[in-house]
């Protein structure tokens, strides 16, 4: 039997946004989805990476139902710290989003949703 695909969730706008909830409900129908977002929002903070300060996590719940994991940092700290520490394995797929707002042009340099997902 296959396993089911792999999937890393996160965004910029904060794992408490309307955009990242929808993105769950519907990827969770292909595999399964481990959340790992800001605990607040971080949009237009590019490549960022913290520093000098330690990254907190905490357990995010929605209706008493672990939904995933809150990051005190960038959405870049968040994927890296999923990938190196909070996933057992490496994800199948690592999507970033949806956005409030448009990712377009000049701004996907500094997107705190496109630097997540590269």
């Amino acid at each position: 039997m296959k396993r089911p695909l792999s999937i890393l969730v996160s965004n910029d706008d904060g794992i408490d946004a309307p955009g990242i909830a929808a993105l769950v409900k519907e990827l969770r129908k292909i595999g399964t989805v481990t959340v790992v977002a800001p605990d607040r929002q971080q949009s237009a903070v590019g490549h960022a990476i913290t520093m000098n300060f330690p990254l907190r996590v905490k357990e995010f719940k929605k209706e008493n139902v672990l939904f995933g994991y809150a990051v005190e940092g960038t959405p870049a700290d968040c994927v890296k710290l999923a990938v190196r520490a909070l996933l057992k394995t490496k994800p199948d797929l690592l999507v970033s989003g949806v956005n409030h707002g448009a990712n377009t042009a000049i701004s996907i340099i500094y997107s705190g949703t496109v630097s997540a997902a590269t």
